[in-house]
């Protein structure tokens, strides 16, 4: 696939250009620093396949692609999770927000493929250069105007907010973020963390004792509803 990268971070441009040199499948044409440059070049070649940042200043990503008369296919890259919806309702391929691992990076190549090719069966790395998935030991979430690096031994449990959750960590402290209970219990529950109340997900190591509707972790009593309770059991086969 021809494709074309457009960031206005310098670094950015950087990792996506040597993860693309790793993918045999792909070709990259060209980069731009700011997508108005972008917009002639996209019109005037054929390109399969856009790298796209979404917040740029002057002129955003979502500005560059209602913009454009032809449509390739949009791999958003974002720093930003606030504009997801909004990037799947313009069609895009799927969307990574950064620090972007290549393998979630690659995952997001084979899907654009399957879409442009779907009868075709994707061989997205070449033999020589094969990565196998990572089992990362950590993740990054958005708290106020960076991503946090949070380590998955360091974190005591998570509580329920709305739209938002407190993640408490090992250094007595909390970091509030964007996200739903639902996806970090999906992220988690093979990491060694089990959700034992609508409101909690806990990590199961740091459990100092247990009541018959209560988790004690560091210094807090955490509940557990009859909801979550023989499936928390059965894991920790109590």
């Amino acid at each position: 696939m021809k494709c074309v990268i457009i960031d206005d971070e310098p670094l950015a441009v950087e990792l996506l250009e040597d993860f693309v040199r790793k993918v045999d499948s792909l070709e990259l044409i060209h980069t731009f620093n700011n997508a108005i440059d972008a917009v002639s070049f996209i019109n005037q070649n054929n390109i399969d396949l856009i790298f796209l940042d979404i917040q740029m200043p002057h002129f955003s990503g979502i500005d560059f692609l209602n913009t454009i008369e032809k449509k390739p296919l949009v791999i958003f890259t974002t720093a930003y999770s606030d504009y997801a919806v909004e990037g799947f309702n313009l069609g895009a391929v799927d969307y990574l927000v950064k620090p972007i691992p290549f393998h979630r990076f690659l995952k997001s190549v084979v899907r654009a493929q399957q879409v442009l090719n779907p009868t075709t069966i994707v061989q997205a790395i070449s033999e020589n250069t094969t990565a196998p998935e990572l089992q990362q030991d950590f993740m990054f979430v958005r708290a106020e105007y960076e991503n946090v690096k949070m380590n998955f031994a360091d974190i005591l449990f998570i509580e329920g907010l709305k739209d938002y959750v407190k993640i408490y960590t090992t250094d007595n402290k909390f970091t509030l973020t964007l996200i739903s209970l639902i996806k970090l219990e999906n992220l988690l529950s093979s990491k060694g963390f089990s959700r034992i109340h609508r409101s909690y997900i806990i990590n199961i190591k740091h459990v100092k004792s247990i009541q018959k509707n209560k988790v004690l972790i560091s210094d807090k009593r955490i509940p557990i509803s009859e909801s979550y309770k023989n499936a928390f059991f059965e894991r920790i086969n109590l």
